[in-house]
């Protein structure tokens, strides 16, 4: 006796047949990090080999903390200014950039005065932080989201002022011993 299952069922067995036939092949990989893995638990005590400010690039990674649109006039801001100091700015999926820069980004405000509260940690290109400039600016007081204070020119502000912090940092790195200096000979090393 030949017994025949409704379509429903039909499809409903042809539905797990496939899924356990899915179930035997390859897990799929996640997606790869754009910065190298640190491991949680140790910390990366080699800085990476000194590059010459002139040859120094910075790859800003995604801002924490603040709404997209906030996020991408800031990034804006930073680009434009970083470009008219001289700084060279990489994309961040460029895993050659020699410092990374992840912002961190809060609001906090009344109806009579808002704050933005910014922190950029750089880091060398072995993950270990480098520096960290941060900073406040203060806004026109908003009700309910303090966000919405968060207005072209306290963008403008954040941006030249956290993209000179950046290259007075930069430019006072001490190079190591033997690294000859802009403008002068290179001296010899003592033997």
């Amino acid at each position: 006796m030949t017994t025949t299952l409704p379509a429903a069922a039909r499809r409903l067995a042809a539905a797990a047949l496939l899924i356990s036939v899915a179930a035997c092949g390859p897990s799929p990989e996640p997606p790869r990090p754009v910065t190298p893995p640190v491991p949680a638990n140790v910390a990366p005590t080699t800085p990476a080999p000194y590059v010459p400010n002139e040859q120094a690039t910075f790859a800003f990674e995604p801002f924490i903390g603040a709404p997209g649109n906030i996020a991408d006039d800031l990034s804006r801001q930073i680009g434009a200014k970083a470009r008219e100091e001289g700084l060279t700015l990489v994309r961040r999926v460029d895993l050659q950039a020699t410092f990374r820069v992840k912002g961190y980004l809060s609001a906090a405000g009344s109806p009579g005065s808002s704050a933005l509260f910014y922190v950029f940690d750089v880091f060398d290109a072995h993950g270990m932080r480098v520096t960290r400039i941060s900073g406040s600016e203060l806004t026109e007081g908003v009700s309910g989201d303090p966000w919405r204070s968060a207005n072209g020119d306290a963008m403008r502000r954040i941006a030249a002022t956290s993209v000179m912090q950046l290259k007075a940092w930069l430019y006072s790195r001490p190079a190591p011993a033997g690294t000859p200096v802009a403008g002068q000979p290179a001296r010899p090393r003592a033997s």
